[in-house]
């Protein structure tokens, strides 16, 4: 039997506030456990949560983003269950009626087509505490430093179909985050992870069949693997007799698989109801548009911008617009480059991220700027220095030796254009390799490159490849 996979993600972001959603206490990655945690997220006797408008601002930005309908009323409720990294006993949610509804998001698939995954829901609320069990010889620690931690939890549709395309989502929603400037996306700090619910069924079946949710996966590879151990699980299962339960399971990294956490609750089981300190978020019409005039170009908009404006295929729009930040220093590089697109292009995404990438750096601690790269391609494009000899002076600006212009005179890289002294080696190079020159004549036209690469060495790399190319075939040839 062929099976039909079937995969929604509930993603939660944490939003780059400085305080926490229901109270004043710091939400600083990396303090002393029980640090920052106050009255109010402890859940002590007679405090009261105060709702953060920056949280419910960031919120109605992302709605925006996907094309979903801002709730004019919605309304907090507590999500009652009993886990020791949850002081008050409950977790302060949206659930009936929350403040984003509905949107989508498009994702580019491997075979060049777009998909639509639609959003279901997009709803406030606050994090738990964090259970610590290493170091306690058999006992659990508890660090409240994350309770009250303000959360976006985005609920896909189950339109994926693949653990590729559950990926490909998540990593188009990592990137839209950022862009608004709502979560800093850091998946080892915990601001951006992912339940996955996933369901097998026979190809053509139109009702879904059983799904389990994996929790807490914050990796994109740990996503795919997860998924596509569960998959494989289910169907296993299923063509053995068994049956697939509602449950939620946990992905051991270690043993590449996934294992039974509990039994599925259902929304009964957590016994919501509104939360009588919270009044209802009323959110104004002009508060939206206040709103929407502060959203950036997006993702998908600035890569179409940058593949009409500066001429470059969909794969270098793609990958230059990942960030706001590479995509702003893709335009400055252009920009101080003189308007040469595409050999920016290849310097930013080749040389340049390969430095990164090797010393592992950020793009705001990369020692080479926009500008001074900007400058290199300028080099490159008015024949200053050759491409083999700009790598040369590339490492030497990531080495902090000065500024395109310096290295090259202090390096002597300076390309020879001058057509008569081209003309004199490319002779003496003819003269010193007969043989050569007879086979090249007498059919061995790939003998080209040998004396190219003649030419080259006997002027140090400095000589123009163009030139060196016409002046040899045309002295070969004749």
């Amino acid at each position: 039997m062929n099976w039909e996979t079937v995969i929604g993600l509930e993603i939660h972001a944490q939003l780059a506030t400085k305080s926490k959603i229901f109270s004043g206490a710091s939400t600083a990655y990396g303090a002393e456990p029980n640090r920052q945690a106050c009255p109010v997220d402890l859940g002590l006797p007679g405090v009261l949560p105060v709702l953060n408008g920056e949280v419910v601002r960031m919120a109605v930005k992302f709605g925006l983003a996907v094309g979903a309908r801002i709730a004019p009323r919605s309304v907090f409720a507590r999500k009652n269950y009993f886990y020791p990294d949850l002081p008050k006993g409950y977790q302060i949610s949206q659930y009936e009626l929350p403040l984003v509804e509905g949107g989508h998001l498009d994702i580019d698939l491997e075979d060049g087509t777009t998909k639509r995954v639609g959003i279901t829901r997009a709803h406030l609320e606050e994090d738990a505490g964090k259970s610590l069990h290493e170091d306690f010889h058999g006992m659990t620690g508890i660090d409240l430093n994350r309770a009250g931690t303000p959360l976006v939890e985005i609920v896909s549709e189950p339109d994926m179909r693949s653990p590729r395309e559950a990926v490909a989502y998540m990593k188009k929603l990592h990137t839209l985050v950022r862009y608004l400037g709502i979560c800093d996306g850091n998946m080892q700090e915990g601001s951006f992870r992912c339940d996955a619910n996933v369901s097998v069924r026979p190809e053509g079946q139109a009702e879904f069949g059983t799904r389990a949710e994996i929790k807490n996966l914050n990796s994109f590879r740990f996503v795919e693997r997860a998924l596509e151990y569960e998959v494989e699980r289910q169907i296993d299962l299923i063509e053995s007799g068994g049956e697939v339960v509602q449950e939620t399971r946990l992905y051991d990294v270690e043993r590449g698989e996934t294992r039974s956490m509990r039994t599925k609750e259902e929304a009964n089981d957590y016994r919501y109801f509104p939360d009588p300190d919270l009044l209802p978020l009323v959110v104004e019409p002009a508060f939206v548009e206040e709103v929407r005039a502060t959203l950036p170009e997006l993702p998908d908009e600035k890569r179409d911008r940058f593949i009409e404006r500066y001429g470059l295929p969909a794969y270098d729009a793609s990958v230059l617009t990942t960030t706001r930040e590479m995509a702003d220093f893709y335009e400055a590089t252009v920009k101080a480059a003189g308007g040469a697109a595409k050999r920016a292009a290849n310097w930013v995404m080749g040389d340049f991220l390969g430095a990164l990438n090797k010393d592992g750096l950020d793009l705001q601690d990369s020692p080479v700027g926009s500008e001074a790269l900007g400058t290199l391609v300028a080099r490159i494009e008015d024949e200053t220095v050759s491409g083999r000899s700009a790598k040369e002076v590339f490492e030497a600006m990531w080495a902090g030796e000065g500024d395109p212009d310096a290295i090259i005179e202090a390096k002597g890289l300076k390309q020879v254009t001058d057509t008569g002294a081209i003309e004199a080696v490319v002779d003496q190079v003819i003269a010193e390799n007969p043989q050569q020159l007879e086979q090249y004549r007498g059919g061995k036209t790939k003998l080209l490159g040998f004396f190219v690469g003649q030419v080259m060495k006997l002027s140090g790399g400095k000589a123009n490849p163009q030139q060196v190319n016409a002046l040899l075939k045309k002295k070969l040839d004749g």
